[in-house]
């Protein structure tokens, strides 16, 4: 069995990617797009999981005055799958209302929003929350208040309290919370989509080092964004299946966990004297598991067809992950930097590193003292193994740095996606199925050059962990603050 801990300190090689627009129709409907997806046993209450959705993405914290809110006619879920076969066994689904207090006014608020129930308070958000276990729907709760956007320090001054009022603990012991937070992801859009430019790195670019002189400093394009959070934190005896031990090598103790919007399939416009309505079943239009799956992992002529999919069906898109179109491009865009990889590319081997970590989970014997394998269906989820327990101090790289409760162990909200992704991709992890290859110097090193430091707004260390949204009054900062 391998230790896992691939960290090469005196090379470096810095990438980053993802965008919250993976595909070009979700792209369109922001209200249904889902933006990131996390699932880690809870270190504030270890034995429970949190599980958080993110929609909504890219928001303007000044975006007023229709700031931002959940679709009312989306159906937002979080799917358990505890018996490997890519179905849910659990599901947590959230569907919104709005209501306006005052229909005379454009105002978002005439006044200062010091409570859930302000008469200053023009346009609220409310959700009912279903439970579906083994085919049942169960309603926990049927008009629980999201809060206000945080527009500023006068029209909502203590928008901590506000928080604190919209989150609920519910009698079947979940702690659930829907709103506005501060988006925590971060990574360098600007850079990754011009051609693949890496700004730390960005004078040995095959183009350019034609432009460039010097190396450039990573910009975390999503700072000072809000994104919309579904969040729950649910007993572990309510995802898991029902078995008698479970021990971190037990199948029982790994989920697989991913979200879905689902829109009915008929809208009608209406005109004068008629609303719009929607009518028929509902059909999903988005889905996320692990992050940057569909973003670079599928090409774009599937990416719509992905997210209409469940994860039981990606057997379809496994050759994807057996020849990532990221695993060329690497050699292509540095030349000289991966040759160990190109070699493996040109070879043509399919990269069962991957399919294990993305598909079906890391088998036993791998890796010491870890699995989160879920069997053999080849299925697109976050995979949490809720036998081990979180650790006092976190590491950003998760398995790839010795702490098996990060990425791609489920995912928590400091996890260095972007770096983990790109150095598996790279060649990293190809020794856990294959002995003989020998990982590039530099592939140990791929990272973004940001960290959880590079989020302006600090996570939580408690529910809802993700970091109080950025005011629309502070951000963007006055030029010189």
């Amino acid at each position: 069995m391998i230790p896992l801990d691939f960290r090469f300190p005196d090379a470096k090689v810095w990438s980053a990617m993802s965008s919250h627009r993976e595909a070009p129709e979700i792209a369109k409907d922001p209200v249904a797009d889902s933006a990131d997806l996390y699932a880690f046993v809870s270190p504030d209450h270890p034995d429970t999981v949190t599980l958080i959705a993110n929609y909504v993405p890219l928001q303007l914290p000044s975006g007023g005055p229709n700031f931002f809110e959940f679709g009312d006619d989306v159906r937002y879920e979080i799917h358990i799958d505890n018996d490997g076969d890519g179905y849910p066994d659990v599901t947590y689904r959230f569907e919104f209302r709005t209501e306006i207090t005052n229909p005379n006014s454009f105002l978002y608020n005439t006044g200062p929003i010091e409570s859930l129930d302000s008469k200053n308070w023009n346009r609220r958000q409310f959700y009912r929350l279903t439970r579906v276990a083994d085919g049942k729907e169960h309603v926990l709760a049927h008009k629980l208040p999201c809060p206000p956007c945080n527009v500023g320090p006068l029209s909502t001054p203590k928008y901590h309290d506000l928080v604190r009022q919209a989150t609920f603990r519910l009698s079947t012991g979940e702690k659930v919370f829907a709103g506005q937070r501060a988006d925590g992801f971060f990574v360098d859009l600007g850079g990754i989509f011009d051609l693949g430019t890496l700004r730390p790195f960005q004078q040995l670019h095959v183009a350019g080092k034609k432009i460039f002189k010097a190396e450039g400093e990573p910009v975390n394009a999503l700072d000072r964004m809000n994104v919309h959070s579904i969040a729950v934190q649910v007993p572990l005896s309510r995802v898991r299946r029902k078995a008698a031990r479970y021990g971190a090598a037990d199948r029982a103790a790994t989920i697989g966990v991913w979200t879905s919007a689902s829109r009915q399939q008929v809208r009608v416009l209406g005109d004068r004297v008629a609303a719009d309505t929607a009518a028929g079943p509902f059909t999903q239009v988005s889905r996320l598991g692990n992050p940057l799956f569909n973003e670079v992992i599928v090409p774009m002529s599937k990416k719509d067809l992905w997210n209409t999919l469940p994860p039981s069906e990606d057997k379809r898109f496994a050759r994807f992950v057996e020849q990532p179109e990221l695993a060329a491009l690497l050699p292509a865009l540095y030349p000289g930097v991966f040759p160990n990889l190109d070699a493996l590319n040109k070879s043509k081997k399919p990269r069962a590193d991957l399919v294990a970590i993305l598909l079906t989970g890391i088998p036993a014997g791998l890796i010491d003292g870890f699995t989160n394998a879920t069997g053999d269906v080849q299925a697109d989820m976050l995979r949490l193994n809720t036998a081990i327990r979180p650790i006092r101090k976190p590491d950003r790289f998760g398995v790839l740095g010795g702490d098996l409760a990060g990425f791609p162990n489920g995912r928590r909200v400091g996890d260095d996606v972007v770096s983990i992704a790109l150095r598996a991709i790279a060649g990293v992890t190809v020794p856990l199925v294959d002995k003989a290859f020998r990982p590039d110097a530099a592939a140990a090193a791929v990272t973004p050059g940001l960290s959880a430091a590079d989020v302006t707004a600090p996570f939580l260390g408690g529910f809802p962990f993700l970091g109080t949204p950025y005011d629309g009054f502070s951000n963007p900062p006055v030029a010189g603050s």
